[in-house]
Parts: structure tokens; sequence; C-alpha cells
């Protein structure tokens, strides 16, 4: 199928449309997270350099992935509609060997600039960054077997933090691995976001993800798991420990801000309950971005819950 436009837009546009640039919340977000951590609750000075070469590693890594995907699901006859968040490759500005070779490219790029930082910090960060290399390279024939979610709740969540904590503090350490799991969540629900809404399509040529295994009406239970499970997991490390005076990594009370992402998990709730008669078209189909932008506002109001205990303490 041909998506090409009636007008091409320039070389720099087609590139950033290529890279998905809107889903790049979902990993440098945790990136922001455990360095905030590694400096509150590991007690480091931060290191700019590193942690800004931490965020452009994360980006080019999200980046070549994303563009990886798009060419395995292009050539597969998945990506063949053009949709508001396509990328390049779907609308015909640029080719399948294109695609390839800018992966490539920032697939490097980003293994360079691990590299890098594990010289400068520690060899641990070989584990935690290869692990995610490898995750990305092999993502798309994750997802094609039900691994997908697991994949990206993975790279975008858990290993984004601790990498970021082992950056500044040079050890492992269970505090990021553990208060990420609601951001890492939260990932997952916007990638099953895009599954649920691809699954009649992908069954037809034999790609079962999460969505696609699980039915529409699972499909629906689970996606209320992802978006709801963050608060009651928070609010169980905040409570829980504390009811059993258990000495352990439990959130500070200010992490009560959670509580105001609420009100947008409701309303993508009600988007997904109406998936079959939605209030507005696209209400559905672009599910996903929605999704997308509610993982950012949580993910906010974590770090910003890290850096007003901080403020609290130093007060």
């Amino acid at each position: 199928m041909n998506n090409q436009p009636s007008e091409t837009p320039s070389t720099v546009k087609k590139w950033l449309i290529a890279m998905r640039p809107w889903a790049l919340p979902a990993s440098t977000m945790p990136v922001i997270f455990g360095t905030s951590l590694a400096v509150v609750v590991g007690e480091v000075r931060l290191n700019i350099f590193d942690f800004t070469l931490a965020i452009l590693g994360m980006v080019l890594l999200h980046s070549g992935a994303n563009m990886l995907s798009d060419v395995f699901d292009f050539h597969r006859g998945l990506d063949q509609r053009v949709t508001p968040v396509s990328g390049a490759l779907v609308r015909g500005w640029i080719s399948k060997r294109e695609t390839v070779t800018g992966a490539a490219v920032l697939f490097l790029l980003g293994t360079a600039i691990g590299l890098w930082l594990a010289f400068r910090t520690t060899p641990l960060l070989l584990v935690i960054g290869g692990v995610g290399v490898v995750i990305g390279l092999f993502y798309t024939g994750l997802k094609y077997h039900a691994l997908g979610d697991l994949a990206v709740f993975l790279n975008f969540g858990i290993l984004g933090s601790l990498g970021a904590w082992i950056v500044q503090v040079h050890d492992f350490s269970w505090v990021p691995v553990i208060w990420t799991v609601p951001m890492a969540m939260l990932v997952s629900a916007i990638l099953h976001a895009n599954n649920w809404r691809d699954a009649p399509s992908d069954r037809e040529r034999r790609v079962y993800t999460v969505a696609g295994r699980l039915g529409d009406r699972g499909s629906l239970l689970y996606y209320a798991v992802l978006i709801f499970g963050p608060l009651l997991y928070v609010a169980a490390l905040m409570l829980l420990p504390r009811a059993a005076g258990v000495r352990g990594p439990m959130l500070p009370w200010t992490f009560l801000l959670c509580l105001l992402a609420l009100p947008n998990a409701v309303k993508l709730w009600g988007r997904a309950v109406r998936r079959h008669a939605p209030r507005r078209p696209m209400d559905f189909i672009i599910l996903d971005g929605a999704t997308s932008r509610h993982n950012l506002l949580f993910g906010l109001l974590c770090t910003a819950a890290v850096w007003f205990q901080h403020i609290m303490n130093w007060s």
C-alpha cells in the first residue's frame, strides 16, 4: 500500500517522526526518577554530565528500537494504515532500508554511550545495559510471542531506573527496582493499549500479543490492572510496611501526590469501557497516546514526591 503524502516533509521532520518522539517519555521518565532516587535516597551528589549521557543514550536506544519494530511490523503487513501516531515508514516518507540503517546508527550510538558510562562508573552497568540492548534488538520477536509487555516493563521501567541509579551511585540497590514498578506497569499499559487496538489484524497474521491472547474482555480487565494497579501498589508500599512494623523500602507519605493521577486514570478507563461506542471517534484508536501522557503525569508526580521528601528532610 502506498501511503506517500502529496507533500513530503523536510528530512529532519521525516526522521523525527520515524523516531516516534511522542513515545520517549515512557523511557526517559524512569531515568529521571532513578536519578532522583540516587540523589535523595542514595545521598550522592548529582553528576549532571553522566545524567545527560544516560538520558541521551536511552533516547537513542528507544528510538532505534521503535524504528526497528516499524520495519518488522511493516514487512509483516501489520502496519499498513496511517494513524495519527504512525511512523515515517508507513507514511511512505522513508524506505525500509533507510529505516534499518537509521536504527542501526541509533543503536550503535546508544551502545557507545552506555560503554562510555560503564567505563566512567562501574562494569555493573554493562550487565544492565547489555540486557537492555538485547531486549531492544529482539523486541519485535518478543512482542509477537506475547512477551512485549514484559520487555517494555523491564527496559522502559525497571532497567531504566536501575541503570540511572547505578550511573550516579556506582552500585546496585533494590530501591529503584521496587519503587519503579508502578511506572513500569504504566509503560506496559501503553503497549497494551496499542496491541489491543491492533489485535484483530494481528490475529489475521498469526501474531499473538498479550492482548490477542486475552481477547477483548480479558484485555479490558488487564488494562484496568495496569492503570489502577500502580496507585494500589503505591498505597500498599506506604501503608503495609508501617502497619507491620517492617523496616524496608517503604514509600514516604509524599507519594500521596500520586493520587492526583486518579481522575485521569478513571478517564482512561472510561475510554476503554466505551471502546465499541466511543464519545469521539478516535478515543480508543489513540488510547495508547493518552495512556502515554498519563504515564508521564504519574512519573512526574512520583519524581515530585521524591524531591518534596528531600526538601522536607532538608528543612
